[in-house]
């Protein structure tokens, strides 16, 4: 077991795969905060005064661990919010879902308010976490610009 998460092409492929969802990810988050701002709105999780707030810094914070996945830079570190963020986004999509709300998870786009994708978001991030959980545990340094 311990080979297959030490592989270095199974984490090279698990960092850029992760690194670019992210990177992807923020792209119309930083470049539309309002649109994002309202997709979180959708999700009656934050406080109304904190979600402007959460709309302008979670988009940064993907963009910066998503590069340093890839990069290799401060690698540790980057990893550990990309688990917490996955399981962050999870722990959100479960939390639609049970209470019956049916939205779209404005990952990649403004979200709508009813297009009902949270089960497949779901599905799509227990993936993620999976891959992203064997980059937490992999001791490959490999193709890395730090090897901290």
């Amino acid at each position: 077991m311990r080979r297959v998460i030490d592989n270095d092409y199974l984490t090279l492929l698990a960092r850029l795969g992760i690194g670019l969802m992210f990177i992807y990810a923020s792209a119309y988050k930083i470049v539309e905060p309002e649109s994002f701002a309202k997709s979180i709105w959708y999700y009656h999780l934050v406080p109304g005064k904190l979600i402007n707030l959460v709309a302008l810094i979670m988009p940064w914070l993907e963009l910066i661990v998503g590069l340093a996945l890839i990069l290799g830079v401060y690698y540790r570190g980057a990893v550990v919010w990309t688990n917490l963020m996955t399981l962050l986004f999870i722990g959100a999509l479960c939390s639609v879902i049970v209470r019956g709300i049916s939205i779209d998870c404005g990952c990649f786009k403004a979200s709508d308010a009813s297009s009902g994708s949270a089960w497949t978001t779901l599905l799509f991030d227990l993936t993620v976490i999976l891959f992203a959980v064997q980059l937490f545990f992999s001791k490959s340094k490999r193709w890395m610009l730090a090897r901290n």
